[in-house]
């Protein structure tokens, strides 16, 4: 039978199949009742800081990128099933912010689709609590901002826009919205599970099984805000949605409020479908310029930055395509996929093999983000090291190339009418910065490459019974190991979140934004912000400066954009981050007593030494716009376009040079570089560890598991250049009007 007979017999029942299926069986197992989550207590005291420098700029960093246990992933991630640490309330990222990882600001930015409007308050008061707590305004210890996570995903490329971080300056009562906007579909709402297997379930679980219960019980609960009305007009405890960038922007510029709009991973192959590009996101209304000014190029979640052509795959009916075979560089895996269909042949007739491989490879091609599902009993070393960037530095999960940093810079399209731009092209210019997209209420986890299991959000069930059971629950069954089946999966289902094997290998401790900042206030930081006197580290402290020095009104920072028509210099200067001491600083000790210390920051804080490593290369990356739509891509990132060996002095490396063929290009061109620090050991540093014949084709795995096959003392580490990635400087040529 072919792959369309197959795909027309699955339908929406069988999830709601499952769904009962599940409450059913739970609610027989265990026996409780459930209750709301508190947000915690914050115990820290403001840390000592040196005085006030003089004016100028400085460099501080951050982290806007933190989940709390108020996310459903990171609750479910909490539990004992998946051998979880138990809760992480909005508290304990103040106090990790502060006394752990010694930052200079972070956000909070939950799931705006797991909010109760009783917890968007709780959040929105210990934000408050936590800046209180930062003494002088003008020079805080700490600056916490107040967001949430817009969490948008779509089953097609057209329809699939990814996640974005919302973020607001001020924190009074006029400076914030009543309510976090969610990003879910009309489709999705009809999909909730049945309030009769909730009640049950929050009555009859035990803690905290039944607390999950009862807050999804609140969720379903919750009346959606009427559409076509002013937010200010809407009742107070509604819930609001924005199915697309669009409607987020419209929302969210009817509060006539400040805030940026902030987009990540979205180049993550779990959520984007393949095909997806950020094309779409040019459409009209669908990117707003003056508020959407920074992208997350790096996370916890993976490196989103290089676009390499061999992972790109076009956003076209992906039933008419061919699954093309593997490269010394590439395993697809609808390739994969068929190899495993003949391993599994025996003892059938070669032309039957043959077929079901054909169908196994077309199956796996039209899967979207779970290719892995034509064969739902295989684990995922089986999968080899298919649709991963193999030469990638700490890649992210099976990446898109249409998603990518790069992929971004080069693209443009035709202004369209009433566009909010002064260029002939629509462009998606926009700052770079790391973050963490820690779930454990950790802000800025990558100040030390330890606790893979913790300072990670790497994840494993606690025993093979357990994930026995909640595989059979979710329907991850083969009826015949010798036969592919339709890979069908709804967004945002429950058998998504069991795919933690999947993923573990490609989580790290969390990145770091830096601005460059004239002083150390909440104005400061934000100003920086918007500037885009930004950049992102892997997660140590590393200094860059990277400038253009013959602008016409002067030097110019990263992030700017400059009219420019002559040959362009630059300067940069990097110096690698202190080498860090064992342990924790006796302020940290003291601020949060031993027992808290060790719960929160597993007793290791950010603990600089006097020594710092060494940058050992500075790369420069140009990329040219597109001057037609249909211009090929690949041609116009150059990566690098210039490399600068620097010896390895601490103290730093500074490189000077002019881009000569600029004029003669006769376009224009952005600009950004990478700050190389001397290879260190890194968490997952070597991914799936995957061995290869002499032909390059992978034999076999190693995955760094987050359950019990890798023990929890494994850091999985290995050798990488951890770097610094700084905001593009775009020149603009002049054109006569």
């Amino acid at each position: 039978m072919g792959a369309g007979s197959k795909l027309s017999r699955v339908s929406g029942s069988g999830t709601r199949a499952r769904t009962r299926r599940i409450a059913c069986t739970l609610a027989f197992v265990f026996a409780c009742g459930g209750q709301d989550l508190e947000p915690g207590t914050i115990e820290g005291p403001p840390r000592r800081l040196p005085p006030a420098a003089p004016s100028g700029s400085q460099v501080l960093f951050g982290d806007l990128h933190v989940h709390t246990t108020y996310s459903i992933d990171a609750f479910l991630y909490a539990l004992p099933m998946f051998s979880g640490e138990g809760v992480h309330p909005p508290a304990d990222a103040c106090d990790f912010a502060r006394h752990c990882s010694q930052l200079d600001f972070f956000s909070i930015n939950d799931h705006a689709e797991g909010l109760t409007p009783e917890r968007w308050e709780q959040t929105v008061e210990s934000i408050r609590e936590c800046n209180a707590r930062a003494s002088d305004p003008a020079h805080p210890d700490l600056v916490a901002f107040l967001g949430w996570e817009w969490t948008q995903v779509g089953a097609t490329p057209a329809l699939h826009f990814g996640h974005k971080n919302v973020l607001f300056p001020g924190l009074a009562d006029g400076e914030i919205p009543t309510r976090p906007i969610s990003s879910l579909r009309e489709e999705e709402f009809e999909r909730q599970p049945p309030l009769p297997l909730l009640r049950l379930g929050e009555r009859t679980l035990p803690r905290p099984y039944s607390d999950f219960a009862w807050w999804i019980h609140r969720l379903a609960e919750l009346e959606n805000c009427p559409e076509d009305r002013d937010v200010h007009d809407l009742p107070p405890s509604c819930r609001e949605n924005a199915a697309t960038p669009r409607q987020l922007f419209a929302k969210l510029g009817q509060w006539g409020l400040e805030f940026l709009v902030i987009p990540h991973g979205l180049a993550w192959g779990v959520h984007a479908p393949p095909g997806a590009r950020l094309d779409n996101q040019l459409a009209a209304g669908q990117h707003d310029p003056t508020r959407q000014r920074l992208l997350e190029v790096y996370s916890g979640h993976g490196n989103g930055e290089v676009y390499d052509s061999a992972l790109d795959r076009p956003a076209d009916d992906a039933e008419s395509e061919v699954c093309e075979e593997p490269t010394a560089d590439f395993l697809p895996c609808c390739w994969r996929a068929g190899e495993i269909m003949r391993e599994r042949c025996g003892d059938l007739e070669p032309e039957l093999c043959e077929a079901r491989v054909r169908e196994a490879r077309q199956l796996a091609l039209t899967a979207g983000t779970a290719p892995h599902l034509v064969f739902p009993d295989t684990r995922a070393a089986d999968w080899l090291d298919c649709d991963q960037c193999r030469d990638c530095f700490k890649p992210v999960f099976a990446p898109r190339a249409g998603e990518t940093a790069q992929y971004s810079l080069a693209l443009a399209r035709p202004a369209e009418s009433g566009a909010s731009t002064d260029r002939p092209t629509e462009q998606l210019r926009w700052g770079f910065i790391a973050s963490s997209d820690d779930h454990h209420a950790r802000p800025g986890t990558g100040y030390k490459q330890v606790h893979r299991k913790g300072m990670s959000d790497a994840r494993g069930f606690a025993s093979p019974r357990v994930e026995g059971l909640l595989r059979w629950l979710a329907g991850r069954g083969a009826a015949d190991p010798q036969e592919p089946q339709p890979a069908v999966r709804e967004v945002r289902s429950f058998g998504a979140l069991l795919d933690v094997e999947r993923t573990a290998s490609f989580l790290y401790p969390g990145g770091l934004v830096a601005v460059h900042a004239d002083g150390r206030s909440r104005e400061a930081v934000w100003d920086a912000l918007v500037d885009r006197r930004v950049y992102g580290t892997s997660g140590p402290r590393i200094l860059l400066d990277f400038e253009l020095l013959n602008g016409p009104d002067g030097a110019a920072p990263m992030g700017s954009e400059v009219p420019f028509e002559r040959s362009p210099r630059f300067a940069v200067r990097a110096t690698g981050a202190f080498e860090q001491r064992p342990g924790c600083p006796e302020e940290s000790v003291i601020a949060l007593g031993p027992n808290r210390l060790e719960q929160l920051c597993r007793g290791e804080c950010l603990h600089p030494g006097d020594r710092r490593h060494p940058i050992v290369a500075i790369e420069v990356i140009r990329v040219r716009p597109q001057s037609r739509p249909d211009e090929p891509i690949e041609g116009l990132i150059e990566d690098p376009w210039r490399r600068f060996e620097c010896d390895p002095d601490p103290a730093g490396c500074s490189i000077e040079f002019e881009d000569e063929s600029y004029l003669a290009s006769g376009r224009g061109a952005a600009y950004y570089v990478r700050a190389l620090q001397a290879e260190t050991p890194a968490v997952n540093g070597a991914n799936l560890r995957a061995e290869f014949d002499p032909s390059g084709n992978a034999t076999s795995v190693e995955p760094c598991y987050g359950d019990a096959r890798t023990p929890n003392d494994d850091d999985c580490l290995a050798p990488v250049h951890e770097r610094a990635w700084s905001s593009p400087i775009w020149l603009d040529r002049i054109r006569d009007s």
